[in-house]
C-alpha cells in the first residue's frame, strides 16, 4: 500500500525536477535574448530539406546530415531533442558486430550481458532486466523496423543489411512500442530501392575457422515496385579448450575412493569437435522484402525474415586470473573446461512485417504496421562446467547414516534443458501523424499479444543429504501476455525558435498462465528421480549407494517427459493472471540557438509491468515455521518498476559544419527496480542448530524476481563526430554515470561466504534473527550508495579513419578504434576484491583495419578486433570459492573481400 508520506516524496521530487527544467530553459531564453537579430532567425529547415541534405552535402568536408526516427518521424539527429545514437551498417561491419550483443560499450552507457536460456540482458544507464523467462519483460525495448520485438532471445538474431541502428537512452514512455524504463534499440533494415537494380557480395574468413558470407540483391522492377533479398551465414569454432567430463569423487579421507566409474552423468557426454564447442557460431539469416507504391499517396512495405541459430551457446567459465594464488587456482589452461553436457541450440525465428502508409495530404498521414513472429527453440547447457568442490570443502563422510548428511558433497553435476518452446507474438500499431510549420503530432494505438509455450527442466544430480538427484520440470503450455496502449505526442513551435513537447501514454498489461504444471522438486531426501529404475538401498544400511554417472538412464528425468516425475507426487498447478495499468508522460522544451545548434530539456517517465513466477512450495517440501503444515504454494509476484528522468541536452554543428557535438546531462529516479535472483522464500523447521558450514540450513530460497526500493542515477554523455581535413573522420564519446542505491533494506549478502576470510574480503553478515519476518535468515548488508550492475562510472571511445587517394580511383583507408571503460560491477554487492569480487576491472579494447577499394566496386579489408587480446567478462557468478562468468571474445582477425555490382 502506498503511504501518504511516500506520495508526498514523489510529488516533491516531480515538482523539483519540473522547476529545475523551467529554470534552466529560462537561462537559455535569456541567453537567446542577447543574441544579435540575425541569429534569432532560424532557417526554415523542414523535413524535405533535411532529407536532401542527408543524401549528400555540396561541401565534401561538411558532415552529412544523419536522419533518425527517434520521434516516429524522420528528422535530423541534431534537431531531435532526444539522447540517441545512430550506427550505420558500415560501422557495424567494421567493428565485427553481428547481433545486439556487439553493441555493448560502443555508445554511451550501453552494456550488454549474456544470460542463461539464450537470454541477453541489455542495460542502458544501469537499467536492465535479467528475467529471461517466457513471461519476463526486458527493460530496454528492442524494435525492428519500428515494431516491438518482445522476447530477449530475439536479440541474438543477426543484424545485416541495415540502414542503421538507433539507440535511444532514457525511459521510452510515450511513442515506442511497449513501455520501457531503460531505453530502446531500433534496428532499421534497408528498404528496397526504386530506380536501380544492384547487388553486393562479401566473404569474411578469420581465425577460429571463421567463415561468413553476405549477399544483397536489390531489384527495381519498375517505378512502383522494388524487391530486395539478403542472406548472411556465419560459422566459427569455439575458442575454448573443451574436454569431456569423466570426473570421479576423489576424497579418500572422507570415504570417496575412485573406482574407475565417472560420478557425473554420462547420458549426454559425447565427444564434439571445435566447431561444436561452447562459444562457437553457427547461424544464418535471410530476408526478402517488397516495396509497392499504390498510387501517389499510398506505399506498402512487406518483409519476411528468417533466422536460424544452431550454435552451442555459452558456458560460465572460471576467472583463472582472479583464482590464482588461492586454493581454487586453475590447474590446467585458463580456458580448459570439462563438459558432460555439450551445448546444443536449435532456435528459429520467422517474422512477417508490414508497414502501410497513406499520405492523406501534404500535412498528414495514416500508418499501420504489424509484425507476426514465431520463435521456436530447444537447448541444452552444462551449468556446472565441470568445476567441483575442492577436497578441503567436502564435509560429507561415507557411509552416510539414516539421517543423511547436509554438508558439502564432492560432486556438482547440474544442467538446464529447454526441451521445446514456441513463442508466438503479434504486434499491431496504428499511427496518425500531422506535420505543419508549427505542429508535429503523432497519435496512435498499440497492441501486442504473446502466446508462449515451453517445456523446461533443471537438474541437480548430486544433492544432500544422500547424494540423490533432484529435478524440476516446468510444463507451461499457455502463457499469455497482452499489452495495449493509447498514446499521443505533440511538438508545438509556439515561437520562431521555441518548441514545446507534450506526450502521454496509457498502458495496460496483462499476464496469464493457463494449464501450467510444475513436476518434481528439490527435496534431496527422496530417490524419486530414479523413477523406480535404480534401487540405491536404504540409507544407513549396508549396501546403500547413490547412483554413479552410468546408473542414470534416458527413462529418468527431463528427456523422458513429465511421466518420469510420477514418484514426486502430483504437480503444482500454475493457473494465474494479473493486470497492471499505468499512465506515463513526456514534457519537453527546445530552444534553437542558431540555425545549427540548439538546447533542450525534458522530463519523461517510463514503466515496466509487474509479473509472477511459477507456482511453487515456498517451504521447499519441508515444514514451514509459520502457518499450517503442508505445502505453502506461492506465485512469488512482483510489482511494476518505474523511472522518472530529467534531462538537459545540447546538439550543434560547429566548425563550418565539420564537427557535430551532442551533450546530455540527466538525473533518473528509479523505483521498485525488478531484480531476479535467489531470494528468501520461507523459514522451515530444523532439528537442532544449523552446522557452521551451512548456517542457513533452515532457510528456503527460490529463484524469483523481487522489487528494490529507490536508486538515483545522475550522468553525463558526450558524442562527437569530426572531419578535421579532407578524407579524415574522427569519432568519440564519453560517458559518466554514478548510480546510487538509496533504499534496499533487505539485501542479503551470501556471495562466496565460505572463502572470503581466506582472500582478505569482508566476511558475510550473520543470518538475521530479528523480528522482521521477511528478513529471516537473510545475511543483511546495507548497500546504500552502491552502484547498479552493468554501469561503469566512466567510459570513452575514440576512432579515427583516413582515406588516401591512390590515383585512378583507388582508395586506401586505415582505421583504428580504442574504447576504455572503468571497472563494472555485476551485482548490487559491489565487492572490490582481487579474488572473489563481483567486478570486471577497467580495461581498454583496440580494433583496427586497413581497407583497399577499387574504382570497379571490389574491396578488401584486413581487420583485427581486440588486438591486445584482453579477456573480459560480461557477467559474474558465485562459483563456491571463485568467480565464473560469460566471456567476451578473444583477439579475432581476418580478411573481408567484397564486390558491388
Amino acid at each position: 500500500m502506498r503511504t501518504p508520506h511516500a506520495a508526498t516524496r514523489r510529488g516533491a521530487f516531480t515538482r523539483t525536477m519540473t522547476a529545475a527544467a523551467a529554470a534552466w530553459l529560462a537561462c537559455a531564453a535569456a541567453h537567446a535574448q542577447d543574441l544579435p537579430p540575425e541569429q534569432k532567425a532560424v532557417a526554415a529547415a523542414d523535413a524535405a530539406k533535411d532529407a536532401k541534405d542527408a543524401k549528400g552535402e555540396k561541401d565534401k568536408d561538411a558532415l552529412p546530415t544523419v536522419m533518425i526516427n527517434a520521434t516516429r518521424v524522420s528528422s535530423s539527429l541534431l534537431k531531435t531533442p532526444v539522447a540517441v545514437t545512430a550506427i550505420t551498417q558500415e560501422a557495424l561491419s567494421r567493428e565485427g558486430i553481428h547481433d545486439v550483443r556487439g553493441l555493448s560499450g560502443t555508445v554511451p552507457n550501453l552494456q550488454i550481458s549474456s544470460g542463461a536460456d539464450s537470454g541477453v540482458q541489455v542495460s542502458i544507464r544501469g537499467i536492465g532486466s535479467s528475467n529471461f523467462t517466457e513471461i519476463g519483460d526486458p527493460a530496454v525495448g528492442l524494435h525492428v523496423g519500428g515494431l516491438y520485438s518482445p522476447r530477449p532471445q530475439g536479440a541474438l538474431a543477426l543484424m545485416f543489411d541495415l540502414e542503421q541502428v538507433e539507440v535511444l537512452r532514457g525511459p521510452q514512455g510515450t511513442l515506442f512500442g511497449r513501455n520501457s524504463t531503460g531505453g530502446s534499440i531500433n534496428i532499421l533494415p534497408a528498404k528496397p530501392e526504386f530506380g536501380e537494380t544492384y547487388g553486393s557480395m562479401e566473404v569474411d574468413v578469420g581465425n577460429f575457422r571463421k567463415r561468413q558470407v553476405n549477399v544483397i540483391q536489390n531489384i527495381a522492377v519498375n517505378d512502383s515496385l522494388a524487391l530486395r533479398a539478403t542472406l548472411t551465414k556465419i560459422r566459427r569454432d569455439g575458442w575454448i579448450h573443451q574436454q569431456q567430463d569423466f570426473t570421479e569423487a576423489n576424497v579418500p579421507a572422507n570415504g570417496f575412493v575412485p573406482d574407475g566409474v565417472p560420478d557425473v552423468d554420462q547420458r549426454r557426454n559425447t565427444l564434439v569437435k571445435g566447431s561444436r564447442y561452447y562459444y562457437n557460431r553457427d547461424e544464418w539469416a535471410a530476408r526478402i522484402a517488397g516495396r509497392l507504391k499504390l498510387g501517389s499517396d499510398v506505399e506498402w512495405l512487406l518483409a519476411y525474415e528468417r533466422f536460424q541459430n544452431n550454435g552451442a551457446g555459452e558456458v560460465a567459465m572460471k576467472d583463472c586470473d582472479m583464482a590464482a594464488g588461492t586454493a581454487f587456482a586453475c590447474t590446467g589452461g585458463k580456458w580448459d573446461v570439462k563438459i558432460n553436457v555439450p551445448g546444443k541450440t536449435d532456435m528459429s525465428i520467422g517474422t512477417l512485417r508490414s508497414n502501410l502508409v497513406w499520405n492523406i495530404n501534404a500535412n498528414s498521414s495514416l500508418e499501420y504496421g504489424f509484425a507476426l513472429a514465431d520463435q521456436r527453440r530447444s537447448q541444452q547447457s552444462d551449468d556446472d562446467a565441470g568445476y567441483q568442490p575442492i577436497p578441503s570443502q567436502v564435509t560429507v563422510h561415507l557411509p552416510v547414516g539414516a539421517d543423511g548428511d547436509f554438508g558439502t558433497w564432492p560432486i556438482k553435476d547440474e544442467g538446464s534443458y529447454t526441451l521445446g518452446s514456441k513463442y508466438k507474438s503479434q504486434v499491431h500499431e496504428l499511427q496518425y501523424k500531422v506535420h505543419t510549420d508549427a505542429l508535429q503530432l503523432v497519435t496512435g494505438l498499440f497492441w501486442m499479444h504473446e502466446k508462449n509455450a515451453i517445456d523446461y527442466a533443471q537438474e541437480q544430480l548430486v544433492t544432500a543429504p544422500y547424494g540423490f538427484p533432484t529435478s524440476q520440470y516446468y510444463h507451461q503450455p499457455d502463457r499469455q501476455i497482452d499489452a495495449k496502449a493509447l498514446f499521443a505526442q505533440a511538438d508545438w513551435k509556439f515561437a520562431p525558435t521555441w518548441t514545446a513537447t507534450l506526450g502521454g501514454r496509457f498502458s495496460r498489461d496483462k499476464k496469464a498462465d493457463q494449464g501450467g504444471q510444475v513436476y518434481g522438486g528439490w527435496d534431496g531426501s527422496t530417490p524419486a528421480y530414479y523413477n523406480g529404475l535404480f534401487d540405491p538401498g536404504t540409507p544407513g544400511t549396508p549396501g546403500f549407494r547413490a547412483h554413479n554417472g552410468r546408473d542414470l538412464t534416458e527413462q529418468m528425468g527431463p528427456f523422458a517427459g513429465p511421466g518420469a516425475y510420477g514418484l514426486w507426487g502430483e504437480p503444482a498447478g500454475n493457473d494465474h493472471s494479473q493486470t497492471w495499468k499505468k499512465f506515463t508522460y513526456r514534457l519537453g522544451l527546445q530552444k534553437q540557438l542558431t540555425p545549427l545548434d540548439m538546447v533542450y530539456a525534458s522530463l519523461a517517465t517510463g514503466y515496466k509491468a509487474g509479473g509472477f513466477g511459477d507456482k511453487d512450495d515456498a517451504c521447499g517440501g519441508k515444514e514451514c515455521v509459520d502457518g499450517p503444515p503442508g505445502p505453502h504454494y506461492n506465485f512469488f509476484p512482483y510489482k511494476p518498476e518505474t523511472v522518472t528522468n530529467l534531462e538537459f541536452g545540447y546538439k550543434g554543428l560547429l566548425l563550418n559544419k565539420r564537427m557535430s557535438l551532442s551533450a546530455t546531462v540527466f538525473f533518473s529516479r528509479y523505483k521498485d527496480m525488478q531484480v531476479t535472483g535467489d531470494f528468501f522464500a520461507a523459514k522451515v523447521k530444523h532439528d537442532g542448530p544449523c552446522p557452521d558450514d551451512n548456517p542457513t540450513c533452515d532457510i528456503v530460497t527460490k529463484w524469483q524476481t523481487v522489487n528494490v526500493g529507490v536508486v538515483d542515477i545522475p550522468g553525463l554523455e558526450l558524442e562527437l563526430d569530426y572531419k578535421p581535413w579532407t578524407g579524415a573522420r574522427l569519432g568519440a564519446f564519453f560517458s559518466y554515470i554514478d548510480s546510487k542505491v538509496k533504499d534496499y533494506p533487505s539485501y542479503s549478502d551470501s556471495w562466496n561466504c565460505g572463502v572470503r576470510a581466506d582472500v582478505g574480503a569482508p566476511p558475510c553478515p550473520d543470518p538475521y534473527t530479528g523480528p522482521i519476518r521477511e528478513f529471516a535468515g537473510r545475511q543483511i548488508l546495507d548497500i546504500t550508495g552502491h552502484h547498479l550492475p552493468l554501469s561503469p562510472k566512466y567510459s570513452f571511445g575514440v576512432n579515427f579513419a583516413q582515406t588516401f587517394q591512390l590515383g585512378n580511383g583507388w582508395e586506401l583507408t586505415p582505421w583504428v578504434n580504442v574504447k576504455w571503460q572503468d571497472k563494472m560491477y555485476f551485482s548490487l554487492l559491489n565487492l572490490d576484491n582481487a579474488h572473489v569480487g563481483d567486478v570486471q576491472k577497467a580495461f581498454a579494447k583496440v580494433d583496427a583495419s586497413v581497407k583497399l577499394a577499387s574504382p570497379k566496386g571490389w574491396r578488401a579489408e584486413l581487420y583485427v578486433l581486440n588486438a591486445t587480446n584482453k579477456m573480459t567478462r560480461n557477467s559474474a557468478q558465485d562459483g563456491g570459492g571463485f568467480v565464473r562468468g560469460y566471456w567476451n571474445d578473444p583477439r579475432t582477425f581476418g580478411l573481408r573481400v567484397g564486390i558491388d555490382y
